[in-house]
């Protein structure tokens, strides 16, 4: 059994109206996370640092690279309130590292480098 040329086509066309027909779509954006917690990050250096935080019995968290001589209000993701926390800052040539000392980190920590 053969099908006609015009089922055929008829089949082709219908596919491809089909194939190529609108979609229904809904784009969101990500839901905006706001934290309380937050280090200002004094640099008093010549050069660039950046800045970690790692909480007590958790990862080491990158927060931002803060310039030189630079004051930078870092707000800290992810860190429940009353939560230990210790910051790192790394010269961006690696070759000095300064650490605070652990911190209930408790809304806004100031921390000077030297």
């Amino acid at each position: 059994m053969r099908a006609s040329p015009r089922a055929v086509l008829f089949a082709i066309v219908f596919a491809a109206a089909t194939a190529c027909g609108g979609r229904q779509v809904e784009v969101r954006t990500a839901p905006t996370t706001t934290s309380d917690q937050a280090v200002q990050v004094t640099n008093n250096l010549s050069q660039a640092v950046n800045v970690y935080a790692t909480p007590t019995g958790g990862q080491e968290l990158f927060l931002r690279q803060v310039p030189a001589n630079t004051v930078e209000k870092i707000s800290v993701q992810g860190v429940a309130s009353g939560m230990n926390v210790v910051f790192k800052a790394v010269t961006v040539d690696g070759s000095r590292t300064y650490q605070s000392r652990n911190v209930a980190l408790s809304g806004l920590y100031v921390w000077s480098i030297p």
